[in-house]
């Protein structure tokens, strides 16, 4: 039996958040659950894969019982997505030290390109089961 796939996500970064709602808007199935890493059990997550949970410079995407980071999780998290699976499987082509490298650029800068917020998004009530906020 597959089990759902988990995003492991900065609640406070305005670039994940608008990630993660844009993912609930064109996922195929809706299976990922979302988990802030501010919660408890992302930060535990988090610890379990040697990200600071205070800090965090990246984002898991966990399938299968494999957790993905950097440029590897955007591509698996796009594979889930209508109309980016084949753009995501094109991304692989290019190596990942370069795929990794533009990622960590902007996730070193996500909060001053696109901001932060104080408050973790709000699913609604037919989303809320798939959040761990």
């Amino acid at each position: 039996m597959q089990r759902a796939a988990i995003w492991l996500f900065d609640s406070h970064c305005v670039l994940c958040s608008r990630g993660v709602q844009y993912t609930l808007r064109h996922e195929k199935a809706a299976t990922i659950r979302f988990v802030a890493i501010q919660s408890g059990e992302g930060r535990a997550l988090a610890q379990d894969h040697d990200i600071d949970p205070d800090d965090p410079s990246t984002f898991l995407f966990i399938e299968d019982g494999v957790a993905l980071d950097a440029s590897d999780a955007v591509i698996a998290l796009a594979q889930h997505l209508k109309g980016l699976g084949w753009i995501a499987r094109q991304c692989r082509i290019v190596p990942r030290r370069f795929r990794d490298a533009a990622y960590q650029l902007i996730a070193r800068n996500r909060y001053n390109l696109f901001g932060r917020v104080d408050q973790c998004i709000i699913p609604t009530a037919e989303q809320r089961h798939r959040f761990v906020l």
